[in-house]
């Protein structure tokens, strides 16, 4: 099968979680057979095209023109996306399938879709409403009427969780059965061979001070404040712990002021961003993971975190409440309430039994659940049902239009026969 990538993210450029996911399950997807073409942002100095062990990768720039805001500028960037493609097929021939993911290139897959008559599979990551709680103001309300249009116009509608699936269907009024739950997965090596390195922990905690980690952006919905406000409840239970924040993002200064302004300047430090390797070592030096987010589709640093062996505690929200089972492969904490995160990472602070067991058991779950090479299976299931749907729909339009022409051709004869019977009847009397 031949298929088309569309993201505005694809590594080494990652903003959030979607370049890991397109990488990943484009690889597996090669692995399978697949051909995959990948149509992205060029960021920098980046090639324009690049084999990546298999995938094609296609960047393409902005305009020259300086966009207004950040809406033109994406729609620049579809501009582009929709030339480069054009390009590639008149080069090499059409694509079985487009897979888009989010809004971001919703324009771009519509006008290849109804252009070349591919049929569209589309990935929601996340939604504008679930990010701001709502939709406040017009540019909100335009990203949020894209998605719409980008789900509409997909024959299949792909997303990581139940709680996305109920959540997109009642916000944009899906069919229920179009709307197909695959999760995200994670690369089962990421932490092969990775030890823990204590010249390395060093650098941000004491050999004697147990490790509190947060992996990932800064922005409120990850619910960083919270996780920073259940700190002095957690010092008080066990004073030789310490809060490690790796990220970077918008709410990185109010953050550290929220940290200084609670006297927990020495007991909360930020790293700012970790690259891959980084990342790997940080999880491994920690004791605790806690993922507090208050709003969070799917949540695949949660599954990092498991899969490093780190007992982890997430929110109650979102695909993370899918995740992990409380007690026995991980703890949970109700969103946004930072007594009940610190009573979760107490718990594992002070049960060390507990600990080992919930790690041992998230390792299991996410290598049996969260493996690219299902996901991928499944993935290649709803593209052949997006093809399928997409015959069907051209053999019936075929069949209304033969039926129409019958009709008009019935019925031309029928108003042959009576013009004859008139004049006939006519003559007659004559």
């Amino acid at each position: 099968m031949r298929i088309l990538m569309l993201t505005w993210e694809y590594p080494p450029r990652i903003v959030g979680g979607i370049a890991r996911v397109v990488h990943d399950l484009s690889k597996r997807l090669i692995k399978d057979g697949h051909e995959v073409t990948v149509v992205t942002y060029k960021d920098g100095d980046l090639p324009d095209y690049e084999n990546d062990k298999g995938v094609n990768v296609y960047r393409v720039e902005n305009y020259m023109i300086r966009p207004n805001n950040f809406i033109d500028w994406i729609l620049q960037l579809n501009f582009n996306m929709v030339s480069k493609v054009a390009e590639i097929i008149n080069k090499e021939g059409k694509f079985d399938v487009i897979h888009a993911h989010d809004w971001l290139v919703a324009t771009s897959a519509k006008t290849i879709k109804q252009a070349y008559g591919i049929p569209l599979v589309a990935t929601i990551h996340a939604t504008e409403s679930g990010r701001n709680s709502g939709i406040h103001d017009e540019t909100q309300r335009y990203i949020n009427d894209t998605e719409w249009l980008l789900t509409y116009e997909a024959t299949e509608v792909i997303v990581n969780s139940n709680f996305m699936k109920g959540h997109i269907q009642g916000l944009f009024g899906i069919p229920f059965d179009k709307i197909n739950v695959i999760p995200n997965g994670i690369n089962l090596t990421n932490f092969n061979g990775v030890e823990r390195d204590y010249e390395f922990r060093r650098q941000y905690a004491m050999d004697n001070e147990k490790i509190i980690l947060y992996v990932g952006r800064l922005v409120y919905e990850k619910g960083v404040q919270h996780l920073i406000s259940a700190m002095p409840k957690i010092l008080n239970g066990y004073h030789d712990a310490k809060l490690i924040i790796a990220g970077k993002g918008g709410m990185l200064d109010e953050l550290r002021a929220q940290a200084d302004r609670m006297g927990l300047s020495q007991k909360v430090y930020f790293t700012g961003y970790l690259n891959s390797k980084q990342v790997q070592k940080i999880y491994k030096c920690a004791d605790v993971a806690v993922f507090p987010s208050t709003y969070e589709p799917f949540g695949i640093v949660a599954l990092e975190g498991m899969l490093a062996g780190v007992p982890t505690v997430v929110s109650d929200v979102g695909g993370l409440n899918e995740i992990v089972d409380h007690g026995v492969n991980g703890m949970k904490s109700y969103a946004g309430n930072p007594n009940s995160i610190a009573d979760s990472v107490l718990a594992l602070l002070y049960d060390k039994q507990l600990a080992s067991n919930v790690a041992k058991q998230a390792k299991i779950k996410v290598k049996e659940n969260f493996n690219w090479t299902k996901i991928a299976q499944d993935t290649h299931y709803t593209y052949e049902k997006a093809i399928c749907k997409t015959v069907a729909e051209r053999q019936k339009e075929q069949i209304t239009q033969e039926n129409a022409k019958k009709a008009s051709k019935a019925k031309n004869n029928e108003t042959e026969i009576t013009k004859l019977l008139s004049f006939k009847k006519k003559h007659a009397y004559a």
